[in-house]
């Protein structure tokens, strides 16, 4: 996942972003009215948001450089 992350430029993570934080909702949702399957994905979907957020972070202090 991470590796995937490096080659996004900054607007494809700020959209994939969005995705994750809809999912993670989605999943919520789920839960409450017991239809999650595998509850793990809540914790998939919190360190891969975790994981955008940090590189949109990176790249805000040109620490790392955005795909172009």
């Amino acid at each position: 996942m991470a590796d995937d992350l490096k080659k996004l430029n900054e607007k494809q993570l700020r959209s994939k972003l969005k995705d994750s934080q809809e999912a993670l909702q989605n999943f919520r949702f789920q839960k409450v009215l017991q239809q999650l399957e595998n509850p793990f994905q809540i914790r998939k979907a919190k360190k891969d948001i975790a994981r955008i957020k940090t590189m949109l972070r990176e790249i805000e202090l040109d620490i790392r450089k955005a795909a172009k």
